[in-house]
């Protein structure tokens, strides 16, 4: 299906090569942006990303398809007036990183059917309009939620943009799409901050962490050039899931410090071969980077709207029947403390 108009809302990384790739396959004859600012608005425009920038009640009343993909925070207040606009003709998908509160805030929406909630599980630390690239959703996996609530004709239009676009396809309802998202997305932002403000803390010489960082540094820290805009509502929006998975982390962390400092170097070797195990689930980034995508390796799989995690195995490795929803592993057992 072609549609006539397009409108994305954001003209960013996610937006903006959502657009690219409906203009490469063709299913989009025209299409609007939607910015908050002018600036990022006229780049998308010298870009080619959009054929057009109007505000959003005007871009919204001439489209047949309306895409989201801004800041979960401001997503509510906009999706709300993008509901209030539409008509039943029209459709309406957000690519935002947390689900339960857009979803439990639209449930009762007399157009609820034309909304559908997705999330592209893809992204870089980069962002604005010049970050959009091509192909850049190949081999990706997009979460789909709450399908059964979405007029069944708008989920298949989704669905099959989604998979003109290279993406395999999962299922599942909102508050496990926004656990699970916690535990292969948000836990390595975080974690990232982190690892980043530790070596910022301890590391005073800045032309020593630049003469000696490695590829292993670079790659672990490299979230931790993501927008704070766009992750601090994240973390604060899926705040209990991510809490779990933190204190978890720290457990983790603990039992390694506990080791060195009892010098319980059997056990640390064995939480090492545990971690080893992740390997059946992920693939090596060699073998999942798509070279038609034009990203090159500090930007391939990050997997979530502006930036996020890996390959479609860190999601799930289910496709299309959501037949198993993403785990997140067996705990080890806990020996020091």
């Amino acid at each position: 299906m072609s549609f006539n108009t397009v409108t994305i809302v954001g003209v960013g990384l996610i937006s903006g090569s959502f657009a690219l790739g409906l203009k490469d396959k063709k299913l989009a004859k025209h299409i609007i942006g939607v910015s908050r600012t002018e600036a990022s608005g006229k780049k998308a425009l010298e870009l080619g990303i959009v054929d057009e920038v109007l505000p959003l009640k005007e871009a919204v009343l001439k489209s047949d398809f309306i895409y989201v993909a801004i800041p979960v925070d401001a997503t509510l207040p906009v999706m709300k007036e993008i509901m209030d606009l539409i008509t039943d003709k029209q459709i309406v998908a957000d690519a935002g990183s947390t689900k339960n509160f857009l979803c439990s805030a639209l449930a009762d929406h007399p157009k609820r059917d034309r909304f559908v909630a997705t999330h592209p599980m893809w992204g870089t630390e980069y962002s604005g309009p010049e970050a959009a690239l091509h192909n850049a959703f190949v081999g990706r996996v997009c979460v789909i939620c709450e399908k059964e609530k979405s007029d069944p004709q708008a989920v298949s239009i989704i669905e099959n943009i989604y998979k003109d676009l290279g993406m395999d396809l999962v299922y599942m309802d909102a508050a496990a799409h926004d656990m699970h998202a916690a535990y292969v997305s948000h836990i390595s932002h975080i974690t990232s901050f982190a690892l980043a403000n530790t070596v910022l803390e301890k590391e005073k010489e800045e032309d020593a962490i630049f003469e000696l960082a490695g590829g292993g540094f670079e790659s672990t820290v490299r979230l931790a050039k993501s927008n704070p805009a766009m992750w601090a509502p994240i973390f604060m929006q899926n705040r209990e899931n991510v809490l779990d998975v933190l204190n978890e982390h720290i457990s983790q962390l603990r039992k390694f410090k506990a080791c060195l400092e009892k010098e319980n170097y059997d056990y640390l070797w064995e939480l090492m071969e545990n971690a080893n195990k992740i390997k059946r689930i992920i693939k090596d980034s060699r073998e999942s980077e798509s070279p038609e995508s034009g990203v090159g390796k500090s930007g391939v799989g990050v997997g979530e709207s502006e930036s996020g995690v890996g390959s479609p195995e860190e999601l799930s490795r289910s496709r299309e029947s959501g037949s198993r929803e993403p785990g997140v592993g067996s705990r080890g057992r806990s020996r020091v403390d």
